[in-house]
């Protein structure tokens, strides 16, 4: 009897086990349908799509043409395009020109990501997080820029569908930059940035430079493309950009204004809203002066915070839009030049202890104020001046800090560095390697008043252009491409002699680092110990660096 009411007992108990597993599948199923049907993003529904029948004009091995539209490989190694017309028809011309390049581009960018997460499930995992977490990020972006990106998304390559459609991924692709920032807070993006004007620049007019310290790999940064816009709405424009994105992080109108970006602190965001680089893009589309900038930006909700250095030749002087996802401040700092790095400055948000902290803790406040020093070293700014300041690569008063250290102006990491004059209509464009090869100038009425491409002269004005850092012909340089090489390889587990790293770079902490990483993972604590000591002898970047620097230490004296 006792028996028979334990098998009762256990085969209900069975019963509801299975009652609740089975609840919990359901449930599991149900939330699965719904993030992948809300991550689905529909394109926007385009009357007129004959542009898809277009088909490009082969010039010579690197250039092409449709109609008045044009894209060519410049002998300075960068990319040159001009598009015009309505939003759609313009994107798909911009992806029939730079086919080739936006996918390859794709292809260098999802490599750099399976080096960070390798395994193809989780990547498949991925592709649902960042669905769901940007499940209303086409309600946050104008039809305009939507249109213009579904056009590129014709000539994407569609070996990355168990990522998302083509629209999708290259939408997702203009948040990439937003979510990196703030969900890791990754060493990707350090940018610089500065203008002087009036008695602060030698001529008095509005000068402006500044480093895209955005790194995502080495062969992202290959093909850089400088893209010339004739919308159907608004100034025409140019973008220093990479092939299939159409925001902006350094970009000036035919109005003679300037747009620039610099990431700052950002908590973790709970959803997605405008990205920033369509704000700016925005702005640079559709803003003649300070006032209106700041007008656009308003209208926006961001999931991230940065400050966006607006320079206006119609007011001749630069200011920063400070926004947080929350609130926003204009920066004028009652001078004639300003500064930024990657913290805030205006009064609302200079003393919260997150932009205390930001300033303090990371390279950002000692880059701020190198960059204030050399300004004052240098006297009345040029453009030559400005450009030497974008390539400086030491630390206060000179110091050497290393080669490749984050407290540098020169980080040797750039995308790319540019330096504007408005009220010319000039811009000044780095070329490799990073800031340090010529840097190449275009005179936007120049460009915007051409009739077609010719292929038998360049379309920059060479007669402007600035020479290559003579520390690319110095054994250091040499010694810091090897170290990098090494630095890698090390990184990756190839065998290596550490003692050879610290060597190329004697004076950057993180070379130390590196080598006492290596030397800690195959149990050589006491040769490791010394590395960490002797990297905090050096002018560390961070204090995250400088805490993992010391656990370290600690790890080694238990383990010896």
């Amino acid at each position: 009897m006792n028996k028979g009411k334990k098998r009762s007992g256990w085969r209900k108990l069975g019963r509801a086990l299975l009652f609740i597993f089975g609840g919990i599948l359901l449930v599991l199923i149900a939330l699965i349908i719904y993030v992948v049907s809300v991550g689905y993003i529909n394109p926007p529904d385009i009357a007129d799509k004959s542009a898809l029948k277009l088909e490009r004009k082969q010039l010579d091995s690197s250039a092409y043409t449709i109609g008045n539209n044009w894209f060519r490989k410049s002998n300075s190694g960068l990319y040159e395009m001009y598009v015009e017309g309505k939003p759609f028809e313009r994107g798909v011309i911009y992806g029939k020109l730079s086919a080739e390049l936006v996918k390859r581009q794709e292809d260098n960018f999802t490599d750099q990501i399976k080096k960070m997460i390798p395994s193809q499930s989780y990547l498949k995992f991925l592709r649902y997080f960042v669905g769901f977490f940007n499940r209303n990020l086409a309600d946050n972006i104008e039809e305009e820029n939507k249109e213009e990106i579904y056009g590129i998304s014709f000539s994407a390559s569609d070996k990355y569908d168990f990522i998302g459609t083509n629209y999708e991924r290259l939408l997702n692709y203009h948040a990439a930059h937003d979510i990196g920032h703030a969900l890791q807070n990754m060493a990707l993006v350090g940018c610089t940035s500065f203008a002087t004007w009036n008695d602060a620049s030698a001529d008095s007019n509005l000068i402006i430079g500044r480093n895209f310290d955005f790194y995502v790999g080495d062969k992202f940064a290959e093909d850089k493309v400088i893209a010339f816009y004739h919308p159907d709405k608004g100034f025409n424009f140019m973008i220093v950009t990479w092939a299939g994105f159409t925001g902006c992080t350094s970009g000036m109108n035919q109005a003679g204004l300037t747009v620039t970006i610099n990431a700052d602190k950002s908590k973790i965001p709970t959803g997605s809203a405008t990205p920033v680089s369509l704000v700016a893009r925005e702005i640079l589309q559709y803003a003649r002066s300070i006032d209106e900038a700041y007008a656009i930006a308003k209208k926006h909700t961001m999931f991230v915070s940065e400050s966006f250095l607006i320079g206006s030749a119609f007011d001749n002087r630069a200011a920063i839009i400070e926004k947080t996802p929350d609130s926003m401040e204009l920066y004028d700092p009652k001078k004639n030049f300003i500064t930024c790095t990657n913290h805030f400055q205006g009064e609302n948000f200079k003393a919260t202890p997150e932009n205390i902290k930001q300033r303090e803790e990371t390279a950002s406040g000692y880059r701020f104020e190198r960059l204030t020093e050399l300004l004052k070293e240098k006297g009345p700014n040029t453009v030559q001046n400005t450009v030497d300041i974008l390539r400086d690569r030491f630390g206060l008063r000179g110091r050497d800090i290393g080669v490749g250290n984050e407290k540098a102006i020169n980080q040797f990491i750039a995308h790319h560095s540019v330096v504007f004059e408005p009220k010319q209509k000039l811009v000044w464009i780095s070329t490799a390697p990073w800031q340090l090869g010529e840097y190449v100038c275009y005179n936007l009425d120049s460009i915007f008043s051409m009739h077609g491409l010719q292929t038998d002269h360049e379309v920059y004005d060479s007669s402007r252009m600035i020479a290559p850092d003579p520390f690319i012909q110095t054994k250091a340089f040499i010694n810091f491409k090897a170290y990098r090489s090494l630095k890698q390889a090390a990184q990756e587990g190839a065998p290596v002699d550490p003692k050879l790293i610290p060597a190329l770079d004697p004076e950057f902490y993180h070379a130390y680092v590196v080598a006492g990483d290596y030397a800690f993972k195959h149990g050589n604590f006491e040769e490791a110990k010394g590395f960490y000591e002797v990297a905090l002898t050096k002018e560390i970047a961070n204090k995250s660096e400088e805490v993992h620097i010391r656990k370290q230490i600690e790890l080694c004296n238990k383990k010896s």
